[in-house]
């Protein structure tokens, strides 16, 4: 029996996604602004370890993560005042080759599809009316209406809005808060071009996403 029959042995009915490192191409760009913060109040550059969290974090967890507390009440006027994201950083984000026609395929073979993201609302809309994306996904799940991943909970209300069974459902992430959630929410985790990740399944590409779907969607 094929890992692929395995873990969809009730059909591949539904795919959740992450946003950021699996829809959008985004570290570098969200880098630059974390560290344009920082130099604002003339602090240095983020460290390694700083990186890998925000990345992972919330936009709000991540900058009370790398700034003292003392400036956390400066923080609202800065990213709206001074360096807001969606003026100054969207337009360098990078949608990740494959994944709008990856995403325009399952929707065409019926698979329904979903964001869980831990972007707010406002966040992801920027993202979608940016790359003047389709809105495939349905349900969206963001920081504005579930906790933060690794919380599975927003993976449980997408689950429980289709009605489907977790082991018919893949959710594709690149973090360990992506693999935290879809753990808690007993799906099917894809590790997406994963590093020091691994998962039931392994992505580098949505190209070899495709190719490691295939037998299945041909049947």
């Amino acid at each position: 029996m094929s890992k692929l029959t395995t873990y969809f042995h009730n059909g591949l009915r539904g795919i959740i996604y992450d946003c950021d490192g699996v829809m959008i191409n985004s570290r570098a760009a969200n880098n630059l602004f974390y560290n344009r913060v920082l130099n604002y109040f003339g602090l240095p550059p983020m460290t390694h370890e700083q990186e890998i969290y925000s990345f992972m974090a919330t936009g709000l967890q991540a900058l009370q993560y790398i700034l003292p507390k003392e400036l956390h009440p400066q923080i609202n006027y800065v990213v709206t005042q001074v360096i807001n994201y969606n003026r100054d950083i969207v337009p360098l984000l990078e949608l990740m080759p494959g994944f709008r026609e990856f995403v325009e395929e399952m929707h065409g073979l019926g698979i329904s599809q979903a964001m869980f993201t831990n972007r707010t609302d406002g966040g992801f809309a920027a993202v979608l009316e940016h790359f003047h994306f389709p809105n495939y996904f349905a349900p969206i799940m963001t920081s504005s209406v579930v906790p933060p991943k690794p919380n599975p909970l927003g993976a449980q209300k997408i689950l429980t809005t289709w009605n489907y069974a977790p082991t018919s459902i893949l959710y594709v992430g690149d973090t360990a808060h992506d693999q935290g959630a879809a753990k808690g929410a007993g799906v099917v985790f894809c590790a997406f071009n994963p590093v020091n990740l691994t998962g039931d399944l392994v992505a580098t590409s949505f190209a070899e996403l495709r190719q490691i779907l295939a037998s299945y969607l041909q049947a």
